[in-house]
């Protein structure tokens, strides 16, 4: 027994590839089919453009709440127990869903299944999210000087998510069905939990209580130059939210595409801004954060303004791909800075802050799908992408007085 244990000491902590970047590929795939199948998912089983834009709020108001508590919980109890619950109730979900829309034997209405299943996957991803987060920050930290490099990484297997989650989700509703992808979300993120069986838990065995945002809060407050970041991103989440909950509606029901072509548009955006990441990784090296930001920003923002005036179907996925490259640099300017900045000892409650500061335009898109006239959505995201592009242009003009941005390159 005591050489077993001996043995099990001496065992090396798993390299980043294994302890960081394989888990978050499983659990970035079941986040992607999350976040882009169900609204497409509510569309094929329900047929209602109002429906579709109802689930995408409800899928994202859980979110929100869960960033009240998720940081906490992971400073509470440690990043892998966090994180393997989470995944493993995800599974547990969509895995009932998909018996109940197999068997309409059960007596339950699909249109329930389905929209009962949006507020639950999406409380349940953020946890898994937040723990997640959480040890990109812990692997950034250790990284030194080339902590952008890992967030590149990490960004990279986002979006790499991003490209193959839509389209398969897509494919699977088009040729399998609704019961088939949903088994599918299922096993990614059951192997997500497996693969973070080695992470290292670090629980700070303090009690929770309401002071976990708060703390975040005062600390968010505390660094001027990661605060007027968010509030540009903030404002530019509008737009992106926007996009992202009409895009169904828009595709499907306006254009008269397939399922697979509205997942198609978000995957080949995903292919723009994984070569925007490794672009910017360079770019930082040389330049720094702060031109990099400012630069994909612009590209954002001129992009998201083109959407607006764009009818064709071509159209959207050339202008949507221009956007996400933009985002992707905004994103590795932001993740840098992040995790430069936030104290390890409030890292998670202070990245739950952000994150919901981040996201809290995306229920309020929802709802305006669901009572805003199909025909008038695209003057709708143009209010938005003005709004984006001055949001932009005054939070990157206060940052350039500001330090934190010009970080030394590695």
């Amino acid at each position: 027994m005591r050489a077993r244990i001996a043995r099990h000491a001496r065992r090396p902590a798993p390299s980043l590839v294994r302890g960081v970047y394989l888990p978050r590929t499983a659990d970035g795939a079941a986040f992607a089919m999350t976040t882009y199948g169900v609204p497409l998912l509510v569309l094929a089983v329900t047929g209602s453009a109002a429906l579709t834009g109802l689930a995408f709020t409800l899928e994202w108001v859980p979110r929100l709440a869960a960033f009240t508590v998720a940081g906490t919980v992971v400073d509470r109890h440690g990043t892998a127990r966090v994180f393997r619950t989470a995944c493993a109730a995800r599974a547990l979900v969509v895995l009932t869903a998909a018996l109940l829309l197999a068997d309409p034997r059960i007596g339950v209405p699909g249109a329930v299944t389905v929209m009962a299943l949006a507020p639950l996957t999406g409380f349940l991803t953020e946890f898994s999210y937040v723990a997640a987060e959480t040890v990109g920050g812990e692997a950034s930290r250790a990284a030194g000087a080339g902590a952008h490099r890992v967030q590149s990484v990490l960004l990279a297997i986002d979006q790499s998510a991003m490209l193959a989650g839509p389209l398969v989700c897509g494919l699977l509703l088009q040729h399998g069905g609704p019961a088939v992808m949903l088994a599918t979300l299922a096993a990614f993120s059951l192997l997500a939990a497996t693969l973070s069986s080695r992470w290292r838990t670090d629980p700070s065995g303090e009690p929770m209580g309401k002071n976990g945002l708060q703390a975040g809060w005062r600390t968010l407050r505390s660094l001027p130059a990661l605060a007027w970041l968010i509030g540009g991103l903030l404002v530019s989440n509008t737009a992106i939210a926007l996009l992202q909950a009409a895009m169904p509606v828009i595709v499907v029901s306006e254009m008269g595409r397939s399922s697979a072509d509205a997942g198609l548009i978000w995957s080949a955006a995903a292919v723009a801004s994984l070569l925007a990441i490794a672009t910017c990784r360079r770019a930082i090296d040389r330049w720094g954060l702060w031109p990099v930001g400012g630069v994909a920003g612009a590209v954002a923002a001129a992009a998201t303004l083109a959407v607006a005036q764009a009818h064709t179907y071509g159209g959207y996925i050339l202008l949507i791909a221009v956007l996400m490259a933009g985002e992707g640099g905004l994103t590795v300017v932001l993740r840098t800075l992040r995790s430069r900045l936030i104290p390890p000892q409030v890292f998670g409650s202070t990245l739950a802050v952000t994150i919901l500061l981040l996201l809290l335009p995306f229920p309020a898109a929802g709802l305006l799908v669901a009572v805003i006239p199909p025909g008038l959505l695209g003057h709708a995201i143009g209010a938005c992408a003005a709004l984006q592009a001055l949001g932009l242009a005054v939070a990157f003009t206060k940052l350039r007085t500001l330090p934190g941005l010009r970080l030394p390159a590695a």
